[in-house]
């Protein structure tokens, strides 16, 4: 099997691996486990982006990735600054909730980055491994 092809193969594999545990950390931690919530929520939500890119583009530097989610994940957190009509209705969504947030808090940059950093040495990782 081509290196390309065993390399999204895995990593497609941890996509569906990590969807569940990024829905656990952010949904069934209980509520006065919130900063936990949030904190592993954050670096499952990262690291899932950084995967897909990845899967997508095989051929880009993992960093690369790690960097464009991380920055993409910044612009989304201060756009919640934002708040139009319009863009509130989407967010009401859980879609719109998970993918565009809900509220600005500035310790989600921090917990973006981990989660970033985290999704490159995954990354990093599946790279090493089948080489």
């Amino acid at each position: 099997m081509k290196y390309q092809t065993r390399f999204r193969l895995i990593t497609f594999v941890c996509l569906i691996l990590l969807v569940p545990i990024g829905y656990a950390a952010r949904f069934y931690l209980s509520s006065d486990q919130e900063w936990l919530r949030n904190l592993l929520g954050n670096i499952a939500y990262e690291s899932f982006w950084v995967l897909l890119v990845m899967f997508l583009f095989p051929t880009i530097a993992p960093i690369k990735a790690a960097i464009g989610v991380c920055l993409a994940s910044f612009a989304i957190e201060f756009l919640q600054l934002w708040q139009p009509d319009w863009l509130q209705t989407l967010r009401a969504t859980l879609p719109g909730r998970l993918v565009l947030g809900s509220s600005f808090y500035w310790l989600d940059f921090l917990q973006y980055g981990v989660g970033s950093f985290v999704g490159w040495l995954w990354v990093r990782t599946i790279k090493r491994s089948i080489k």
